[in-house]
């Protein structure tokens, strides 16, 4: 599905369209219906603004000490200088881990991005089994203790009545943070490689940061940086002409229903005053990303964080080097700060 109807018709419709597509256990995303609705009202309480609110001086603490830390007057890449390092930080942050594990998690990420891109799926089960191992033993080491962190506090969560499993925390967590590790250090670089390339943009938020929520999904609605999911067709239909069967597969494109120009316009145009209805860069529906104010927050508070200790984001020599499918936003991007 490209084009916006398409897309917003799929996701709006989970009785025809089903988010179970996956033969592994992915809570929430792979229920629908009521089983979907519990977990995700139990999730949501962790994405609250008041936790979102709590977590600010933490994160805006590793912002300064990472923005701080990158060179000035040359060329940097900043994913790697910056982006994927924020990312890894924050997310180990917000979800109680020791610094420890701060390195072996951005390892493990390089190793699932490498497996990822070269469809490596004996590769890709065994990063898997590793990245639980990490999880399961973060578990091990808060049983029976007063939950202190979200990881902790899952543990003493109850599903009608009973506890979780471990399986269900290991893959809310999965859900939770390999999302994060991967799609806010594309969403950093998509929001930084823009600013570099729009000084003007970058002027106008440098002067006026408190548009910076609205400017970055903005941002993200031109080059998204989460570019497409899948749906199970349930019974016969037919949409964009097209007739499907049951256990058919659809893509929903998000990059592309983003830029449809029979809502956009200009896709190419930067506008505040967009309908925030329309921008699908969190999704759409029930299946709506639980973690989109974190979201925010993280890219507002790293871009204050970066407007308050430069000068200016300009591109540095080189040309920008996009992701490969099915990441979004840029591997390499050459910048300099001053």
């Amino acid at each position: 599905m490209f084009g916006h109807a398409d897309a917003v018709a799929v996701a709006d419709d989970t009785a025809t369209y089903s988010n179970a597509v996956s033969r592994h256990l992915q809570v929430p995303n792979g229920f629908d219906g009521a089983a979907h609705r519990d977990y995700r009202t139990m999730i949501d309480r962790y994405f609250t603004d008041d936790a979102i609110a709590g977590f600010e001086p933490t994160l805006r603490s590793i912002c300064a000490d990472l923005v701080a830390a990158v060179p000035r007057g040359v060329d940097v890449d900043l994913m790697a200088e910056l982006a994927e390092p924020f990312a890894n930080d924050a997310t180990c942050a917000f979800m109680g881990w020791p610094d420890s594990l701060r390195a072996p998690m951005r390892e493990w990420t390089e190793k699932n991005r490498r497996a990822t891109l070269a469809v490596d799926r004996t590769a890709m089960a065994e990063i898997a089994v590793e990245f639980d191992g990490h999880i399961r033993t973060q578990l091990d080491a808060r049983r029976g203790r007063p939950a202190t962190d979200p990881t902790g506090a899952l543990l003493e969560e109850r599903l009608d009545g009973r506890p979780l499993s471990d399986e269900e925390i290991v893959s809310i967590i999965r859900n939770w943070s390999v999302a994060e590790l991967g799609t806010i250090a594309a969403s950093a670089g998509v929001v930084a490689g823009f600013l570099a390339r729009h000084p003007d943009v970058q002027e106008q938020l440098r002067a006026d940061p408190g548009r910076l929520d609205v400017a970055t999904d903005e941002i993200q609605r031109m080059n998204s940086p989460f570019v497409a999911s899948r749906r199970r067709v349930t019974v016969a239909t037919e949409i964009a002409g097209t007739p499907l069967e049951a256990e058919d597969r659809v893509y929903v494109v998000w990059t592309s229903a983003n830029r449809d120009p029979r809502v956009f316009g200009d896709p190419d145009e930067f506008r505040l005053d967009r309908d925030p209805a329309d921008n699908l860069v969190y999704g759409r529906g029930v299946h709506y990303c639980p973690g989109a104010r974190l979201a925010r927050l993280e890219l507002r508070v790293l871009f204050e964080e970066l407007f308050s200790g430069t000068t200016a984001i300009a591109p540095g020599a080189q040309a920008p080097v996009p992701a490969r499918y099915p990441a979004g936003g840029w591997s390499r991007l050459p910048v300099r700060l001053t």
